[in-house]
């Protein structure tokens, strides 16, 4: 029987097993070392990129059954697209779904996908303003923030006043907006997901100093979070979970394989230089990309397509490492959805969605794919995610060495006292008393 009525899921996007050797020597990480348990390697899903990601985090389940597989909507033809903020494409059940069965409270702050929820009790969806001019604080009211959310969040909002999708500033906000939540309405679940490690690996690499201070603002927000239990009465009450959903690598450019596409006749463009038709094209997920058939069913094209990825690959200019069917994918990383095939890179280079020349790029801070640090790549690469747990239902010292961010929905539903049925992964019975 759970001890514990409430928990709290921080999401320290990008977090990786070798940062807690930094977390433990700082204040509030350090205060609760004794009392943790850590799963040193929580294997991400494919691809190891944040919505997807996060969307497994919630509802236990692959992205083969939960829906999501990129962070952008599905727009072909784009070299950038609108991100896919609203919950109404998850396919099944999550944990706020079955807290609410269970008569639990819930609430989020920056979880992606949870957009219009109908069971997260206060919600500020990661969203941000759509068009320009549109208010900061406003527009998330147009993502399900009911009105004593945006009371919160009206309060808040000065830390990213013009800078709402900038490091640290959004994380403060963040922060804030949760420890606000805990103290006015001690939700029984409250998930949020701060950003800032995850950026500073993007714009420095993997293992900087601008990372290091990134993990210092995170135990500083760690220390406002416990505070905030502590002044609603709930702490002694509260598991806390302090997960991750993916690391990353460092690359040393992008590759555009839409150039190759476009050159083999399989991309038209307008006058303009814009798509106008196309029978392939790749959509990036960073360190991986995906390749959609307009007509999935045409043979000619498919093989067509095929021929030239793999005449690229064999190439070896390209840093692709392998050409993936999609049976393939489902079969060995549980990905499936509307593309064919998946390209998978060799560590050297990230991909990008453009169609124009050069198909080879140096370094580019203004698209997180395509920067310093990525991700998107096969789970099993580079620094691993990890998870660190403490509270009234949490063994001291526990340590398992690997598990999956599959399984942090059922071990938190289980945390609180219920089950999550029908899910692909399970409770770490291993950290829990």
């Amino acid at each position: 029987m759970s001890k514990a009525k409430y928990a709290v899921v921080i999401s320290e996007d990008a977090m990786v097993y070798e940062d807690l050797a930094v977390l433990k020597e700082l204040p509030a990480f350090g205060g609760i070392w004794d009392q943790a348990a850590v799963i040193k390697r929580n294997r991400s899903i494919y691809p190891t990129i944040t919505y997807p990601c996060h969307t497994t985090m919630r509802t236990g389940c692959y992205p083969d059954r939960h829906g999501v597989v990129n962070n952008e909507q599905t727009i072909l033809g784009e070299v950038s697209s609108k991100w896919e903020h609203f919950n109404h494409i998850v396919k099944v059940p999550d944990i706020f779904d079955r807290a609410k069965e269970h008569g639990l409270t819930t609430a989020s702050v920056f979880w992606p996908v949870t957009g219009n929820h109908p069971h997260i009790d206060w919600l500020v969806d990661e969203y941000w303003p759509q068009n320009p001019g549109e208010d900061e604080a406003e527009c998330y009211r147009d993502a399900g923030s009911s009105e004593e959310t945006m009371e919160i969040v009206r309060a808040n909002i000065h830390y990213v006043r013009g800078h709402m999708r900038k490091h640290p500033w959004g994380d403060e906000f963040i922060n804030a907006c949760a420890c606000d939540i805990i103290r006015r309405f001690r939700p029984n679940l409250i998930m949020l997901h701060p950003g800032n490690v995850d950026g500073y690996r993007h714009d420095a690499g993997v293992f900087s100093q601008k990372v290091i201070h990134g993990l210092h603002e995170c135990d500083l927000w760690l220390s406002d979070i416990l505070q905030s239990l502590e002044l609603a009465g709930i702490r002694d009450q509260t598991n806390v979970f302090v997960v991750s959903d993916h690391g990353q690598i460092d690359v040393r450019g992008n590759v555009l394989p839409n150039v190759l596409l476009r050159r083999a006749g399989l991309i038209d463009l307008n006058p303009d230089g814009s798509v106008k038709d196309y029978r392939a094209i790749c959509k990036s997920t960073g360190a991986s990309c995906q390749v959609w058939l307009k007509d999935p069913a045409d043979e000619a094209v498919r093989a067509e397509t095929l021929r030239v990825l793999e005449e690229a690959r064999r190439e070896g200019a390209y840093g692709i490492e392998r050409v993936m069917t999609v049976e393939e994918t489902e079969k060995e990383e549980h990905l499936s959805g509307g593309f064919s095939f998946v390209l998978e890179t060799n560590g050297t280079y990230s991909f990008g969605n453009d169609w124009r020349e050069p198909v080879i790029r140096p370094i580019d801070l203004s698209d997180y794919k395509l920067a310093h640090g990525t991700h998107g790549y096969l789970p099993d690469k580079g620094p691993q995610p990890c998870l660190l747990a403490f509270g009234p239902d949490i063994r001291p010292g526990a340590v398992v060495e690997q598990a999956g961010i599959v399984d942090i929905a059922p071990t938190v539903a289980a945390s609180l006292g219920f089950d999550m049925p029908d899910t692909d992964g399970c409770v770490v019975t291993e950290i829990l008393r």
